[in-house]
Protein backbone atom coordinates (compact mmCIF):
# COMPACT_ATOMS: atom_id res chain seq x y z
CA UNK A 1 0.00 0.00 0.00
CA UNK A 2 2.90 2.40 0.74
CA UNK A 3 4.95 1.62 -1.98
CA UNK A 4 7.92 1.09 0.76
CA UNK A 5 9.74 -2.49 0.92
CA UNK A 6 8.29 -4.30 3.73
CA UNK A 7 11.72 -5.71 6.24
CA UNK A 8 11.08 -8.95 8.19
CA UNK A 9 14.70 -10.86 8.63
CA UNK A 10 16.84 -8.65 10.79
CA UNK A 11 19.83 -9.31 8.12
CA UNK A 12 17.23 -7.60 5.25
CA UNK A 13 19.39 -4.41 3.42
CA UNK A 14 16.92 -2.97 0.94
CA UNK A 15 19.38 -0.31 0.61
CA UNK A 16 23.02 -1.84 0.88
CA UNK A 17 25.53 -0.34 3.80
CA UNK A 18 22.49 0.40 5.69
CA UNK A 19 21.60 -1.69 8.74
CA UNK A 20 18.25 -1.51 8.48
CA UNK A 21 16.50 -2.41 11.97
CA UNK A 22 19.09 0.62 13.17
CA UNK A 23 17.88 2.97 10.52
CA UNK A 24 14.19 2.37 11.18
CA UNK A 25 14.78 2.34 14.83
CA UNK A 26 16.16 6.04 14.44
CA UNK A 27 14.12 7.00 11.84
CA UNK A 28 10.41 6.51 13.46
CA UNK A 29 8.52 8.82 14.67
CA UNK A 30 6.46 6.69 16.97
CA UNK A 31 6.49 2.43 16.76
CA UNK A 32 3.69 0.67 16.51
CA UNK A 33 3.13 -2.52 17.28
CA UNK A 34 -0.54 -4.60 16.18
CA UNK A 35 -1.21 -6.95 17.11
CA UNK A 36 0.67 -8.19 19.72
CA UNK A 37 0.46 -11.66 21.38
CA UNK A 38 1.31 -12.92 24.40
CA UNK A 39 4.78 -13.77 22.93
CA UNK A 40 5.67 -10.53 21.33
CA UNK A 41 5.02 -8.62 25.06
CA UNK A 42 7.09 -11.19 26.82
CA UNK A 43 9.88 -11.06 24.51
CA UNK A 44 9.95 -7.16 24.41
CA UNK A 45 9.59 -7.19 28.12
CA UNK A 46 12.48 -9.57 28.40
CA UNK A 47 14.34 -7.41 26.02
CA UNK A 48 15.24 -10.00 23.37
CA UNK A 49 16.70 -9.19 20.49
CA UNK A 50 16.63 -12.01 17.93
CA UNK A 51 14.97 -10.83 14.84
CA UNK A 52 13.67 -7.44 13.25
CA UNK A 53 10.73 -6.42 15.71
CA UNK A 54 12.68 -6.73 18.62
CA UNK A 55 15.75 -5.37 17.53
CA UNK A 56 14.01 -2.29 16.25
CA UNK A 57 12.21 -2.23 19.76
CA UNK A 58 15.64 -2.39 21.52
CA UNK A 59 17.41 0.17 19.36
CA UNK A 60 14.74 2.98 18.88
CA UNK A 61 13.91 5.76 21.08
CA UNK A 62 10.63 6.91 20.09
CA UNK A 63 7.30 6.00 21.43
CA UNK A 64 5.76 2.94 21.27
CA UNK A 65 2.30 1.70 21.06
CA UNK A 66 1.34 -2.06 21.84
CA UNK A 67 -2.28 -2.45 20.50
CA UNK A 68 -2.88 -6.74 22.56
CA UNK A 69 -4.65 -9.24 20.57
CA UNK A 70 -5.20 -12.59 22.19
CA UNK A 71 -7.47 -15.02 24.24
CA UNK A 72 -8.65 -13.69 27.25
CA UNK A 73 -6.98 -16.02 29.63
CA UNK A 74 -3.82 -15.75 27.85
CA UNK A 75 -4.46 -12.01 28.64
CA UNK A 76 -5.23 -12.43 32.32
CA UNK A 77 -2.38 -14.51 33.05
CA UNK A 78 -0.39 -13.23 35.70
CA UNK A 79 2.52 -13.93 33.27
CA UNK A 80 1.02 -11.59 30.56
CA UNK A 81 0.19 -8.95 32.81
CA UNK A 82 3.79 -9.11 34.74
CA UNK A 83 5.20 -7.86 31.58
CA UNK A 84 2.67 -5.57 30.74
CA UNK A 85 3.60 -3.73 33.88
CA UNK A 86 7.39 -4.05 33.21
CA UNK A 87 6.89 -2.29 29.59
CA UNK A 88 4.54 0.24 31.03
CA UNK A 89 6.96 1.09 33.38
CA UNK A 90 9.86 1.49 30.52
CA UNK A 91 7.66 3.94 28.98
CA UNK A 92 5.40 1.86 26.79
CA UNK A 93 2.22 2.29 26.13
CA UNK A 94 -0.96 0.07 25.23
CA UNK A 95 -4.15 0.29 23.74
CA UNK A 96 -5.92 -1.78 25.61
CA UNK A 97 -7.89 -4.83 24.54
CA UNK A 98 -11.82 -4.80 24.14
CA UNK A 99 -14.60 -7.21 24.97
CA UNK A 100 -15.82 -10.04 22.29
CA UNK A 101 -15.85 -13.23 20.69
CA UNK A 102 -12.23 -14.19 19.80
CA UNK A 103 -11.73 -16.88 17.06
CA UNK A 104 -11.85 -19.79 19.35
CA UNK A 105 -15.28 -19.43 20.39
CA UNK A 106 -13.98 -18.34 23.78
CA UNK A 107 -15.70 -14.56 25.04
CA UNK A 108 -13.90 -11.72 27.23
CA UNK A 109 -11.18 -9.07 27.14
CA UNK A 110 -8.52 -9.86 24.52
CA UNK A 111 -10.22 -9.04 20.71
CA UNK A 112 -7.77 -6.14 19.47
CA UNK A 113 -8.87 -2.96 19.45
CA UNK A 114 -10.51 -1.64 16.55
CA UNK A 115 -8.66 0.69 13.75
CA UNK A 116 -9.92 4.06 14.65
CA UNK A 117 -9.38 3.35 18.09
CA UNK A 118 -5.89 2.56 17.32
CA UNK A 119 -5.77 5.34 14.81
CA UNK A 120 -6.72 7.45 17.67
CA UNK A 121 -4.26 6.66 19.66
CA UNK A 122 -1.12 7.11 17.84
CA UNK A 123 -2.23 10.40 17.13
CA UNK A 124 -3.33 11.36 20.30
CA UNK A 125 0.64 10.14 21.13
CA UNK A 126 2.00 12.08 18.21
CA UNK A 127 0.47 15.29 19.17
CA UNK A 128 1.21 15.37 22.78
CA UNK A 129 4.81 15.54 23.59
CA UNK A 130 6.44 17.36 25.13
CA UNK A 131 2.87 19.74 25.60
CA UNK A 132 3.43 19.78 29.53
CA UNK A 133 7.57 20.45 29.15
CA UNK A 134 8.94 22.79 32.09
CA UNK A 135 5.80 21.94 34.03
CA UNK A 136 6.12 20.69 37.19
CA UNK A 137 3.21 18.00 38.69
CA UNK A 138 3.37 17.14 42.33
CA UNK A 139 0.94 14.08 42.32
CA UNK A 140 -0.23 12.30 45.14
CA UNK A 141 -1.46 7.91 44.66
CA UNK A 142 -2.51 4.79 46.53
CA UNK A 143 -4.06 5.02 50.20
CA UNK A 144 -2.63 6.10 53.17
CA UNK A 145 -1.95 3.77 56.55
CA UNK A 146 -2.98 4.39 59.81
CA UNK A 147 -1.46 2.30 62.63
CA UNK A 148 -3.44 0.98 65.02
CA UNK A 149 -0.35 -1.05 66.70
CA UNK A 150 2.59 -2.92 65.05
CA UNK A 151 0.29 -5.15 62.93
CA UNK A 152 -3.24 -3.39 62.72
CA UNK A 153 -3.92 -0.30 60.71
CA UNK A 154 -6.77 1.53 59.09
CA UNK A 155 -6.25 1.48 55.45
CA UNK A 156 -8.68 1.91 52.58
CA UNK A 157 -8.90 0.02 48.92
CA UNK A 158 -7.33 1.52 46.80
CA UNK A 159 -4.79 -0.08 45.01
CA UNK A 160 -2.81 2.98 43.39
CA UNK A 161 -3.47 2.35 39.79
CA UNK A 162 -5.18 5.54 39.13
CA UNK A 163 -2.29 8.21 40.77
CA UNK A 164 0.51 6.00 39.37
CA UNK A 165 -1.54 6.21 35.72
CA UNK A 166 -1.95 9.88 36.31
CA UNK A 167 1.45 10.40 36.91
CA UNK A 168 2.48 8.46 34.13
CA UNK A 169 0.44 10.19 31.33
CA UNK A 170 1.79 13.35 32.77
CA UNK A 171 5.17 11.91 32.47
CA UNK A 172 4.57 11.14 28.71
CA UNK A 173 3.35 14.60 27.95
CA UNK A 174 7.34 15.67 28.84
CA UNK A 175 6.32 16.91 32.57
CA UNK A 176 8.43 16.79 35.38
CA UNK A 177 6.57 14.09 38.02
CA UNK A 178 7.12 14.30 41.40
CA UNK A 179 4.70 11.04 42.70
CA UNK A 180 3.96 11.11 46.79
CA UNK A 181 2.89 7.22 47.10
CA UNK A 182 1.38 5.68 49.98
CA UNK A 183 1.75 1.96 50.63
CA UNK A 184 0.97 -0.11 47.16
CA UNK A 185 2.45 -2.93 45.02
CA UNK A 186 2.97 -1.09 41.96
CA UNK A 187 6.31 -0.62 39.30
CA UNK A 188 6.94 3.48 39.42
CA UNK A 189 6.89 5.22 36.45
CA UNK A 190 10.35 5.68 34.97
CA UNK A 191 11.11 9.17 35.47
CA UNK A 192 9.11 10.38 38.32
CA UNK A 193 10.60 11.61 41.49
CA UNK A 194 9.04 9.03 44.06
CA UNK A 195 8.30 9.77 47.69
CA UNK A 196 6.96 7.06 49.87
CA UNK A 197 5.01 7.91 52.91
CA UNK A 198 2.64 5.50 55.16
CA UNK A 199 -0.06 8.03 56.71
CA UNK A 200 -1.60 11.10 55.99
CA UNK A 201 -0.17 13.12 58.38
CA UNK A 202 3.60 12.14 56.45
CA UNK A 203 1.41 12.44 52.91
CA UNK A 204 0.85 16.43 54.35
CA UNK A 205 4.11 17.10 55.36
CA UNK A 206 5.53 15.92 51.92
CA UNK A 207 2.51 17.80 49.81
CA UNK A 208 4.39 21.13 51.71
CA UNK A 209 7.32 20.08 51.15
CA UNK A 210 7.17 20.18 47.64
CA UNK A 211 3.74 22.39 46.96
CA UNK A 212 5.79 25.72 46.44
CA UNK A 213 7.47 24.21 43.45
CA UNK A 214 5.03 22.72 41.57
CA UNK A 215 2.28 24.28 38.68
CA UNK A 216 0.19 21.69 38.74
CA UNK A 217 -0.89 19.92 41.72
CA UNK A 218 -3.51 16.25 41.06
CA UNK A 219 -4.53 14.81 44.13
CA UNK A 220 -5.41 11.58 43.63
CA UNK A 221 -4.71 9.58 47.13
CA UNK A 222 -7.48 7.69 48.85
CA UNK A 223 -6.25 9.30 52.24
CA UNK A 224 -7.45 8.01 55.06
CA UNK A 225 -10.34 10.75 56.49
CA UNK A 226 -9.33 9.41 60.19
CA UNK A 227 -6.85 7.95 62.27
CA UNK A 228 -6.89 5.82 65.62
CA UNK A 229 -6.38 8.63 68.64
CA UNK A 230 -4.06 6.21 70.08
CA UNK A 231 -1.46 3.76 68.58
CA UNK A 232 -0.32 0.94 70.72
CA UNK A 233 3.47 0.38 70.65
CA UNK A 234 2.71 -3.49 71.83
CA UNK A 235 0.47 -6.11 69.37
CA UNK A 236 -2.81 -5.69 71.45
CA UNK A 237 -3.79 -9.38 72.40
CA UNK A 238 -7.26 -10.84 71.32
CA UNK A 239 -9.73 -11.25 74.44
CA UNK A 240 -13.49 -11.38 74.60
CA UNK A 241 -14.33 -8.22 75.60
CA UNK A 242 -15.60 -5.24 73.52
CA UNK A 243 -12.81 -3.01 72.02
CA UNK A 244 -13.46 0.57 71.36
CA UNK A 245 -11.64 2.06 69.60
CA UNK A 246 -11.60 6.02 69.30
CA UNK A 247 -10.51 7.82 66.20
CA UNK A 248 -9.75 11.40 65.38
CA UNK A 249 -9.92 13.51 62.44
CA UNK A 250 -7.20 13.26 59.80
CA UNK A 251 -5.75 16.47 58.31
CA UNK A 252 -6.97 17.25 54.80
CA UNK A 253 -4.46 17.98 52.75
CA UNK A 254 -6.46 19.50 49.67
CA UNK A 255 -7.85 21.66 52.00
CA UNK A 256 -4.63 22.65 53.17
CA UNK A 257 -3.00 23.28 50.15
CA UNK A 258 -5.58 24.25 47.68
CA UNK A 259 -6.36 27.87 49.74
CA UNK A 260 -2.58 28.93 49.41
CA UNK A 261 -2.47 27.76 45.14
CA UNK A 262 -1.93 31.10 43.89
CA UNK A 263 -1.00 30.40 40.41
CA UNK A 264 -1.27 27.07 39.97
CA UNK A 265 -3.67 24.45 38.77
CA UNK A 266 -5.13 22.62 41.89
CA UNK A 267 -6.87 19.00 40.94
CA UNK A 268 -8.79 16.43 43.20
CA UNK A 269 -10.31 13.04 43.20
CA UNK A 270 -13.70 12.32 44.88
CA UNK A 271 -14.49 8.22 45.14
CA UNK A 272 -18.15 8.77 46.07
CA UNK A 273 -21.39 6.01 46.73
CA UNK A 274 -24.41 7.90 45.59
CA UNK A 275 -25.23 11.44 44.55
CA UNK A 276 -21.74 11.39 43.32
CA UNK A 277 -21.74 14.83 40.75
CA UNK A 278 -23.65 16.73 44.06
CA UNK A 279 -21.03 16.11 45.97
CA UNK A 280 -17.95 16.33 44.30
CA UNK A 281 -19.70 19.59 42.97
CA UNK A 282 -19.80 20.78 46.89
CA UNK A 283 -15.97 19.80 47.23
CA UNK A 284 -14.98 21.29 44.54
CA UNK A 285 -16.72 24.90 45.54
CA UNK A 286 -15.88 24.53 49.14
CA UNK A 287 -12.15 23.99 47.56
CA UNK A 288 -11.67 26.29 45.24
CA UNK A 289 -10.59 23.66 43.25
CA UNK A 290 -9.84 24.14 39.43
CA UNK A 291 -11.16 20.57 38.20
CA UNK A 292 -12.25 17.83 40.07
CA UNK A 293 -12.45 14.00 38.94
CA UNK A 294 -15.59 12.26 40.65
CA UNK A 295 -16.39 8.26 40.72
CA UNK A 296 -18.60 6.48 41.93
CA UNK A 297 -17.38 3.49 43.12
CA UNK A 298 -20.32 1.45 43.78
CA UNK A 299 -21.06 0.99 39.54
CA UNK A 300 -19.51 -2.06 38.40
CA UNK A 301 -15.48 -1.88 36.98
CA UNK A 302 -15.53 1.58 38.52
CA UNK A 303 -13.06 2.66 41.08
CA UNK A 304 -10.68 0.52 43.64
CA UNK A 305 -8.87 -2.58 42.88
CA UNK A 306 -9.75 -2.84 39.08
CA UNK A 307 -8.11 -1.65 35.83
CA UNK A 308 -10.83 0.47 34.78
CA UNK A 309 -12.59 3.55 36.00
CA UNK A 310 -15.39 5.92 34.73
CA UNK A 311 -15.03 9.41 35.66
CA UNK A 312 -16.92 12.91 35.38
CA UNK A 313 -14.70 15.69 35.19
CA UNK A 314 -16.45 19.24 36.77
CA UNK A 315 -14.77 21.93 35.96
CA UNK A 316 -14.36 25.64 38.12
CA UNK A 317 -16.53 27.28 35.08
CA UNK A 318 -19.37 25.03 35.65
CA UNK A 319 -18.43 22.47 32.54
CA UNK A 320 -19.28 18.64 33.27
CA UNK A 321 -17.88 15.99 31.02
CA UNK A 322 -18.66 12.75 31.78
CA UNK A 323 -16.22 9.88 29.92
CA UNK A 324 -17.51 6.39 29.37
CA UNK A 325 -15.86 2.97 30.93
CA UNK A 326 -12.25 3.45 30.33
CA UNK A 327 -9.00 1.25 31.41
CA UNK A 328 -7.48 3.56 34.02
CA UNK A 329 -4.76 4.39 31.78
CA UNK A 330 -7.09 5.76 28.83
CA UNK A 331 -8.60 7.60 31.50
CA UNK A 332 -5.26 9.41 33.35
CA UNK A 333 -4.62 10.40 29.73
CA UNK A 334 -8.36 12.37 29.26
CA UNK A 335 -7.40 13.91 32.70
CA UNK A 336 -4.30 15.13 31.78
CA UNK A 337 -6.07 16.06 28.08
CA UNK A 338 -8.04 18.52 30.31
CA UNK A 339 -5.37 19.67 32.13
CA UNK A 340 -3.38 20.67 29.18
CA UNK A 341 -6.45 22.71 28.00
CA UNK A 342 -6.55 24.67 31.19
CA UNK A 343 -2.81 25.50 31.15
CA UNK A 344 -3.57 26.71 27.74
CA UNK A 345 -6.22 28.63 28.13
CA UNK A 346 -5.00 30.26 31.46
CA UNK A 347 -1.54 31.28 29.29
CA UNK A 348 -4.11 32.59 26.52
CA UNK A 349 -5.88 35.03 29.46
CA UNK A 350 -2.63 35.94 30.90
CA UNK A 351 -1.11 37.11 27.43
CA UNK A 352 -4.60 38.68 26.70
CA UNK A 353 -4.45 40.75 30.05
CA UNK A 354 -0.43 42.04 29.24
CA UNK A 355 -1.81 42.89 26.10
CA UNK A 356 -4.23 45.30 27.57
CA UNK A 357 -1.90 46.38 30.09
CA UNK A 358 -1.27 50.56 29.83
Amino acid sequence: LTGNPVTVDVFDEPQPGQITHIRLAQDSDLVLIAPATAHTIARLALGLADDMLTTLVLATRAPILIAPAMNPAMWTHPATQAHVQTLMARGVEFIDPTYGVMACGDEGWGKIADTPTIVEAVERRLKRTNELKGVRCLITAGPTYEPIDPVRFIGNRSSGKMGYAVAQSALERGAEVTLISGPVALQPPAGAYLIHVQTAEQMLQAVLEHFEACDVFISVAAVADYRPERVYSLKRKRSERAWTLRLVPNPDILGTVAPRKGHRLVVGFAAETGKAIEYAREKLLRKGLDLIAVNDVLEPESGFEVDTNRLTLLYADGRIEPLPLLPKRIAAQRLIDAVVQLLRTRARSDMSDKSESP
